[in-house]
């Protein structure tokens, strides 16, 4: 790259780049737990998980009102809106197209303080990118330059530009008060936007991915994976969003919707959940859904259960529940005792060989493999997921990864016997995210073992994104005694509360406690029952997002997200989010309490972040160009 430099280019290179480490960093967002709810997600990236207004109360301090700090907020995170909302902006008026620009100015001039002009523009939309600059970086103390940014903005607006300036201003204010957003697992399943969330972090100029088990879900379906393709299909049939799925992705679900209205009845153990993607549904739609739901759940069944058996080294085998059910009498024998089996649909299943499934189930599985791999949407977001995504994620000293490290109840890390080779601690992550990208090279490949280690990765005892010892779907649709619904947990949850443990985990990775935190999602934190997002003595932060409704009874908040800027981390809890039209309405926005939980004596400047070591390798690469260049020099 730098071979083209010419002597005096490779030392304003050099200036450029010291500069550039000796900056403050960037703030960091980190978020987990999104589960399709694209609307709460949309606006915690919008106002910057409450970033935005505290940037505004400290730009302007005492110049603005709350009310009207609040309104330059929504402004700022729905300027699309603004015409829908004439109680809030009056945005016919020439006079506050005027104000609005000039606030919006002297904001990013604010935000962008701490950045290079290069990096700025980067972060600018092209259509405005010159004017913004100008606009920003002329200093208006001088009578001359005043005027010169005055009749910029007056013939914006003569132009009948000021309200699209407007919208570009906001757009990328946002993108400057939080310089990288870090998704710590589980976009996909239980609500019915996933695919609105997965398009815009596409968008997003720097963003990351650590995979949670329900997005390997999805990743393991389009890779061939049977049994994730079914387990999501149900999940989205349980929660009533299937419909949306077929939808957003152009799923052919009319197959799987004609057998399972011919076959099955209604069933009370499969009644959807009620959410917010049912409230519009009919009641038709809903009683189609409970006959889909069975369909689904005992295809699921039969091919895992066949997974189960093809692969012993899982040491499954006490979930092959099929093959111990005593048909005739409806009951089955688990962990040396009978249950009575109720709402049975057993009706495809052949007793004296459970695991088949009939022609029928056989079409219809694959019809549906056929259009999900299919889809060029969902081809789009799974490249996406493998491009950003990664089991867990070194950034800037910190270790982020979904689920948990598989602990042993002596507090050592599990180890994950498989082929003759044993697998623990930070070579089980690598061992996972290996098999995982091997499948995905081919995706045709239905039973392979890195395709079947996606499907042991959702929900195997070893696995670094489940975290349990084995999962109980089938007892909860058909066994009543709740004492067989309980998932025990792994020792993880236990002793990450301990912050030897933490060190131990910190250490596995090569990382200094002294400086470094482990960023964990996954388990939502009840706060209700006094349960703290802060682990192992401030080493462990947990940070399920927690939008996903079906939690916010147990947690009583709408989760946790964190951040981290220059000067350390503050940890943000986040309410119900009542709708973009509604904070609107009211002119009111949701508050984001903040709380600072890690705050250091200094600033944390560029140099010592990943980005920083990127840039310390270029400039020894200049360096060493550059000696090379002046050795050449003095021979000639």
């Amino acid at each position: 790259m730098t071979t083209h430099l010419t002597h005096q280019e490779m030392l304003t290179e050099l200036i450029n780049l010291e500069a550039i480490l000796n900056l403050p960093k960037g703030t960091e967002l980190y978020i987990s737990d999104i589960h399709g709810e694209f609307s709460a997600f949309d606006y915690i990236l919008r106002t910057c998980a409450g970033n935005l207004k505290e940037k505004i109360s400290d730009c302007f301090t005492t110049s603005l009102t709350e009310s009207q700090m609040n309104s330059l907020t929504l402004l700022i995170a729905y300027p699309e809106k603004i015409e829908a909302n004439p109680q809030l902006f009056d945005f016919q008026q020439l006079t506050w197209q005027e104000q609005t620009i000039k606030q919006l100015l002297k904001l990013i001039s604010f935000v962008s303080s701490k950045y290079t002009r290069s990096k700025v523009r980067k972060k600018l939309p092209k259509e405005y990118c010159y004017i913004i600059e100008e606009l920003i970086y002329t200093d208006t103390h001088f009578a001359d330059k005043a005027h010169y940014r005055q009749n910029m903005i007056d013939y914006l607006l003569q132009l009948k530009e000021g309200m699209p300036f407007i919208k570009a201003l906001a757009q990328s204010i946002r993108t400057l008060v939080i310089d990288h957003i870090h998704i710590v697992g589980d976009i996909f399943d239980r609500g019915p936007e996933a695919e609105k969330i997965m398009d815009t972090l596409i968008d997003l100029p720097a963003v990351d991915i650590q995979w949670g088990n329900h997005d390997i879900l999805w990743m393991g379906a389009f890779f061939g994976s049977e049994a994730c393709l079914l387990n999501l299909l149900r999940i989205a049939t349980r929660y009533q969003y299937l419909y949306e799925i077929e939808a957003a992705y152009g799923i052919n679900l009319r197959p799987l919707f004609l057998f399972a209205e011919k076959t099955y009845q209604d069933n009370p153990a499969f009644q959807p959940k009620e959410s917010k993607a049912s409230v519009y549904r009919l009641q038709s739609e809903k009683e189609i859904l409970v006959r889909v739901h069975q369909a689904l759940a005992i295809i699921q069944f039969k091919i895992e259960q066949q997974l189960i058996k093809r692969r012993p080294e899982f040491q499954m085998q006490e979930q092959n529940y099929l093959q111990q059910i005593d048909y005739p009498n409806q009951t089955i024998h688990l962990a040396g005792k009978q249950y009575k089996l109720t709402h049975t649909c057993f009706q495809t299943i052949d007793p004296k060989n459970p695991l088949a499934l009939t022609v029928e189930e056989r079409f219809v599985l694959d019809s549906l493999m056929q259009s999900f791999q299919n889809s060029p949407k969902m081809k789009k977001h799974i490249d996406f997921l493998l491009q950003k995504g990664s089991m867990y994620l070194i950034y800037n000293q910190q270790l982020l990864y979904h689920g948990c490290m598989p602990l042993a109840e002596s507090g050592e890390f599990l180890a994950f016997q498989v082929h003759d080779c044993s697998y623990r601690g930070k070579e089980l992550f690598d061992f996972f995210e290996y098999h995982i990208r091997k499948s995905s090279q081919n995706q045709y490949s239905r039973e392979d073992f890195s395709t079947d280690l996606i499907w042991y990765c959702w929900c195997g005892a070893f696995s670094p994104l489940f975290g349990k010892k084995k999962m109980t779907t089938f007892e909860r649709y058909f066994i009543q005694d709740n004492t067989t619904h309980y998932e025990e947990k792994n020792a993880y949850y236990t002793y990450r509360n301990s912050a030897k443990i933490c060190e131990m985990i910190l250490e596995e990775f090569q990382l200094n406690p002294l400086k470094s935190r482990i960023i964990n999602g996954h388990t939502p934190v009840k706060t209700l029952k006094g349960e703290s997002p802060i682990r192992g003595e401030g080493l462990l932060f947990v940070i399920d997002g927690g939008l996903s409704k079906a939690y916010q009874k147990q947690t009583g908040i709408a989760g946790y997200s964190l951040l981290n800027n220059s000067y350390g981390f503050q940890l943000v809890t986040h309410q119900a989010f009542p709708g973009a039209d509604q904070l609107l309405a009211t002119g009111e926005i949701i508050t984001s309490v903040k709380r600072v939980i890690d705050q250091v004596n200094y600033r944390t400047l560029i140099k010592e972040t990943t980005i920083g070591e990127q840039i310390l390798a270029q400039k020894q690469a200049l360096i060493t160009q550059l000696n090379l260049f002046t050795e050449q020099g003095k021979r000639n």
